[in-house]
């Protein structure tokens, strides 16, 4: 078995490596198999037209392109790295496998290379959020962290760099975990609710999926899981090695959890006090937990301290609960990475005390809205609903049993310039207006973040 970037390297000269997908996360890898003397091929849907400059610099580059809706036959691979959002058993994958040809992906590769400690985080939310301030928190404690999985940049290309003492610290999503068949040294699971069911067959592959974070430890591995939810608390008897557990709702002796206004590890008796929730630059009550969950997985690893140190300074990732500015008294937040209900729940409509301005909608990942209406009730004013899963939200809303067409006001728009030129029209001072989609963003836009910025761009030109 190769498990090291030398061997692994010289294993695949002359072979022939095909890439799926040509974009930010894959091309580093073209670029370093290339020059460790694989055969290149790069493939993707589009055609050679949409590549644009991409196209060129890889032709240019001696890679050999297999493009538009065919793009996955007869490639003649030994290797297929396919993306993280490519169906693990999309049709074409599954005959290559059949035939003997190795499909992997950078993830699963990376983890049979990697000669030092891996962090790796997942869960429905939380997960960005949480494996930033775990990369934080080391670094506080003087460690050289590389950044990963679905944040950062490739890791791969970078393995023969990384030393025995550095740690890397991963965000990992469920299409990476499904093939994966080596679990980190510290796996965190943020919690678990419905989502992507527009991909994974059914709710019980997404778990599945889920577990194979901790299902391949060993016993010197540790597994952190939220007390708070059902199913990740479930997950504790697959656990080979130390459990620990985080909670805001519960006490526990073997973990992280609240006593009052304090956050403490307790283990064996032996109560440590950490911060104060007050502590925490980035507000909200999900926040508190995945700091929680950050310090369970770094405990023994960096100081009390130094952690506090983190939780003072960390201004918070992107997109998520973002203040954009204030335009005629009225506060506008981005918080775009809201891309399921249960997001937006413990997020936006968490944070604020009184009711707010909420523009919601996009992509259907064939997810329940129902928990969402009653709070859309309880927390909202003026709806603004976009997108495909405009009429699941709405309906969310209205079937609710505290739904009052007085108390809450509905408007349906196509796109998220009459969105945002709605809400500022309506838009009294002191309100709060929120960009929370509690969908995903493939109806308009390729992801989040560019469904984020695009909201930032309209409320600053207004």
């Amino acid at each position: 078995m190769i498990t090291n970037a030398k061997d692994f390297y010289a294993s695949i000269q002359g072979k022939r490596v095909a890439f799926c997908g040509i974009g930010g996360s894959t091309l580093p890898l073209i670029s370093i198999f290339q020059k460790k003397g694989a055969v290149v091929l790069a493939c993707d849907k589009r055609d050679r037209e949409k590549l644009g400059e991409t196209g060129e610099k890889l032709e240019n580059q001696g890679v050999e392109l297999h493009l538009g809706e065919a793009y996955l036959k007869n490639l003649n691979a030994d290797i297929i790295f396919r993306t993280p959002g490519m169906p693990y058993y999309l049709p074409e994958l599954v005959q290559a496998r059949e035939q003997g040809v190795v499909v992997t992906s950078e993830m699963e590769v990376f983890f049979d290379l990697c000669p030092c400690r891996i962090y790796a985080v997942t869960g429905s939310d939380g997960k960005t959020t949480t494996t930033t301030i775990i990369s934080e928190m080391l670094k506080a404690a003087g460690k050289t962290v590389h950044l990963g999985g679905n944040i950062g940049c490739p890791l791969l290309p970078k393995v023969e760099e990384i030393r025995k003492d550095d740690v890397a610290v991963v965000e990992l999503s469920s299409f990476q975990l499904i093939s994966m068949r080596k679990s980190p040294d510290v796996a965190v699971v943020t919690n678990l609710a419905p989502n992507h069911l527009d991909i994974h067959k059914d709710m019980q592959e997404y778990i599945d999926a889920k577990k194979n974070i901790i299902l391949h430890q060993n016993a010197f591995g540790r597994a952190v899981l939220n007390l708070d939810n059902e199913i990740t608390r479930g997950l504790a008897p697959l656990v080979r090695g130390e459990l620990s557990y985080f909670t805001r709702q519960h006490t526990t002796d073997r973990g992280v959890c609240l006593n009052g206004g304090a956050i403490c590890h307790r283990r064996n008796g032996v109560v440590s006090r950490i911060m104060d929730v007050k502590d925490i630059r980035i507000p909200g009550n999900h926040n508190v937990e995945n700091y929680m969950a950050a310090i369970a997985a770094v405990w023994g690893e960096v100081s009390p301290e130094q952690m506090r140190q983190v939780a003072e300074s960390f201004p918070g990732v992107e997109h998520r609960a973002e203040f954009v500015r204030n335009v005629d008294g009225a506060d506008y937040y981005n918080d775009s990475i809201a891309s399921s209900p249960t997001r937006t729940i413990s997020g936006t409509l968490s944070l604020y005390s009184q009711k707010i301005i909420l523009i919601a909608g996009g992509y259907d990942k064939k997810i329940p809205y129902d928990a969402m209406g009653p709070v859309v009730n309880e927390k909202v004013k003026l709806l603004i609903l976009m997108g495909n899963t405009a009429d699941k939200i709405q309906s969310a809303v209205t079937k609710a049993e505290n739904y009052d067409p007085q108390a809450i006001r509905i408007i349906r728009v196509e796109n998220m310039e009459e969105a945002v030129e709605t809400a500022h029209r309506l838009a009294q001072k002191g309100d709060v207006v929120s960009l929370s989609p509690a969908s995903a963003s493939f109806d308009l836009y390729p992801n989040f973040a560019a469904r984020g910025n695009h909201f930032k761009q309209l409320v600053n030109a207004l």
